[in-house]
């Protein structure tokens, strides 16, 4: 379970977030809200990237601010822009490097691998360069890069920002299939539609929480609203 109890958190003395209290325990929850809302720092909090001014953020009872490396190892973050993340050379390596430390065997680590880029589409890219693949292949090179670590939940910020509209269709299918609880910040709103949960951001707290098509709906009259 995920948890913020009163969280508060400020930029150089701006305002993000403002007392914010959540849980999140479905398996697909989604986050939708103007840029500037401040759901991208609340995604951040949510695996440690971000510890909060006042207030705190609990994974299954572990603060973030005192267990934030093992949290890291539970919480997966896949960012909007996947050249961010992707920093070996190949495919493979890219993939590889998540598994450093886990203690396994060189064979067991190119099985892994394999097994993860199979599944993601990409393992007839396996050696090729990373930073040569199309903007889809690379998100899903992201994606597959975090998943290879096995964690029990998925925070995706924007991960179809950068994407035409067959790829958000193959991430929003990839994402639909994943045993992980999944927390997804977007602005295609069409890839909610089957989520569990959808919280709507504006101005720093969570102004709505409910059904996508309720969310949605909302989101929509909120930003028709503003001058």
């Amino acid at each position: 379970m995920l948890q913020l109890e009163n969280v508060t958190h400020a930029y150089d003395g701006r305002m993000v977030l403002r007392d914010v209290s959540v849980r999140i325990t479905e398996h697909r929850v989604a986050l939708i809200g103007a840029n500037g809302s401040g759901k991208s720092t609340l995604a951040r909090l949510l695996n440690g990237l971000v510890v909060p001014e006042s207030g705190r953020v609990l994974v299954d009872g572990q603060d973030t601010r005192r267990h934030a490396r093992a949290i890291r190892r539970r919480v997966g973050f896949v960012f909007s822009d996947a050249d961010t993340q992707i920093i070996m050379p190949t495919v493979a390596e890219d993939v590889a490097v998540g598994l450093r430390g886990a203690g396994l065997t060189p064979a067991e680590t190119a099985a892994r691998v394999d097994d993860v880029l199979r599944r993601h589409g990409l393992a007839d890219h396996r050696d090729h360069p990373a930073h040569l693949l199309s903007g889809g292949q690379k998100q899903m090179l992201a994606l597959a890069s975090v998943l290879v670590t096995d964690p029990d939940i998925l925070v995706c910020d924007e991960p179809t920002t950068l994407l035409d509209l067959h790829n958000v269709r193959v991430i929003a299918d990839t994402l639909r299939g994943l045993r992980q609880q999944v927390v997804l910040l977007t602005h295609h709103l069409e890839m909610i539609a089957d989520f569990d949960r959808t919280l709507v951001m504006d101005g720093g707290r969570i102004v709505f929480d409910g059904a996508p098509d309720a969310a949605v709906a909302f989101y929509r009259d909120l930003m028709e609203r503003r001058p």
